[in-house]
């Protein structure tokens, strides 16, 4: 008999630790097929990639605000006061064997990861993959947005450059607007007054590198395990029912398959590192409180931040002499605790809406329901706005476009723009519903023949396998653009 690898190791390790009924469900646990769903797990691998170059990177990184003198290899800066820490990240980008290469993939990858949870999270909203019982699993996915969009924060805040220091001043303007307890919360986080203390660097690296990590790999085990309790979620389809699952195998197929993937997206990444230049520190030069940087831009997943704070008309609260509500809070802290606070109720505000509590394992196409459909895009397209927004200095750079120009068309827009993409994205589901047709997958027209007369006649599947003449028939909503021009020419 021919061995079967699978069985083989089964039995192997059953042998010696008596796991054989948990090894044999795993191996046998069938994913669904489409490609969507690979979204999560490129998240997941590329957060595999950040734990190891974040390790290498680490070995090297020192986190003290510390005076000292530049005597690397990077000629422009020889002989500057810096910190350590910019001096670490400067001589990790310079002198370190493949250290810059190691350096860029991380900051791609961390790119990627927030990149991928936001994708994976809109495949979710849009087919519904949040309803009972995947409600927890949805939460868990906020939460893991909330947390990488906070680590790469941190990360991208430890070099200590100019930059860096810049996104560290926004943010202890943020702290500070605070209502009632801003100025006490800025003050122990940052050990002091801004720029803070020397141990302000350390507490950045004991988040970045301990806990927050060793948090969000804790969520990521729970997420995944509340996949494999709950079992995949499919779209319906032939021999697909509420009650199973139609796949692939753990193993060998799927397994297989998701190695592949790892492979590529680890590939792109340190393609990504070792190609394309990210970040370069050695450009910006140490970090001084009065100094700045024009068209200073922060990673791609803070920019609706940064739009928030600039779309933001200056509207404060006054009070008794004080001011108790500053105007960064309603672009820094508020814009982004409502963002979250609707993705956290959104399984709560579906079943308010829909009145569906039940339990479900089919997924729902977007069409499916015109009505979350147009919400989910009307949202999307306000939190867009706002984004797009964050880069209003760039544009006025590349494109001469006026900064207030910019930024009065985006306080209109966002409340405009969201009206329209519900419309229009209510209007396309319904149409699609009627039409039953996939926009980008088959063939939806008919086919049609010349009659002797000289016109044309549409001729069915059937008629034309016979070599039978079909009779003229009348164009209906649902007829293609193609179809009504024939039939205008056949008149």
């Amino acid at each position: 008999m021919t061995p079967e690898p699978g069985r083989d190791t089964v039995r192997w390790i059953d042998e010696r630790a008596g796991a054989s009924p948990a090894l044999k469900a795993a191996l046998r646990y069938v994913f669904p097929e489409h490609w969507s769903f690979m979204l999560g797990e490129i998240a997941l691998y590329a957060f595999l990639v950040l734990i190891g170059t974040g390790t290498f990177l680490a070995l090297f990184f020192q986190s003290s605000t510390a005076d000292t003198t530049y005597h690397g290899s990077y000629a422009p800066l020889f002989g500057e006061r810096m910190s350590l820490a910019y001096d670490s990240t400067l001589r990790l980008s310079q002198d370190v064997p493949a250290g810059l290469l190691m350096r860029q993939t991380h900051h791609w990858a961390a790119l990627v990861f927030v990149a991928a949870i936001v994708a994976h999270l809109l495949r979710v909203f849009f087919t519904a993959a949040f309803r009972k019982p995947r409600d927890i699993t949805w939460a868990i996915g906020v939460t893991l947005l909330m947390l990488a969009v906070l680590e790469g924060f941190l990360g991208y805040s430890m070099p200590d450059d100019l930059l860096s220091g810049m996104g560290l001043a926004i943010a202890y303007g943020v702290a500070m607007s605070i209502p009632v307890v801003g100025a006490n919360v800025a003050f122990l986080a940052w050990g002091g007054e801004f720029p803070g203390g020397h141990q302000f660097t350390t507490r950045l690296l004991t988040l970045h590198v301990f806990l927050l990590p060793a948090l969000i790999a804790t969520l990521i085990a729970l997420h995944l395990a509340g996949v494999i309790r709950n079992h995949h979620t499919q779209f319906p389809g032939p021999g697909r029912t509420e009650r199973n699952v139609v796949g692939t195998p753990a193993w060998p197929a799927y397994a297989l398959r998701s190695l592949g993937l790892l492979a590529a997206t680890a590939a792109v990444l340190f393609l990504l590192g070792g190609l394309v230049q990210i970040n370069p520190i050695w450009q910006w030069g140490p970090y001084e409180p009065y100094l700045a940087t024009n068209g200073a831009q922060p990673d791609w997943y803070l920019g609706w931040l940064i739009g928030g704070l600039r779309i933001m008309p200056p509207l404060e609260i006054h009070f008794a002499g004080l001011t108790w509500i500053p105007n960064p809070f309603w672009g820094g802290a508020a814009f982004p605790l409502v963002v979250f606070g609707l993705l956290y109720a959104i399984p709560w505000l579906d079943r308010r809406l829909t009145g569906d509590r039940s339990r479900h394992e089919l997924l729902d196409r977007p069409r499916d329901n015109p009505q979350r459909t147009a919400l989910g895009m009307a949202f999307f397209s306000w939190v867009a706005l706002v984004f797009f927004a964050g880069s209003a200095d760039r544009i006025l750079i590349r494109f001469g476009i006026p900064y207030e120009l910019q930024i009065w068309f985006a306080r209109a827009a966002v409340f405009v723009v969201p009206v329209i993409a519900y419309l229009v994205t209510l209007r396309i589901c319904r149409e699609l519903q009627r039409s039953d047709a996939h926009p980008l997958r088959g063939w939806s027209g008919r086919r049609v023949r010349r009659t002797p007369a000289g016109g044309f006649a549409v001729v069915e599947a059937s008629a034309t396998a016979a070599g039978d003449d079909v009779s003229q028939q009348p164009w209906t909503s649902s007829d293609s653009a193609g179809e009504r021009l024939m039939r205008g020419r056949r008149s």
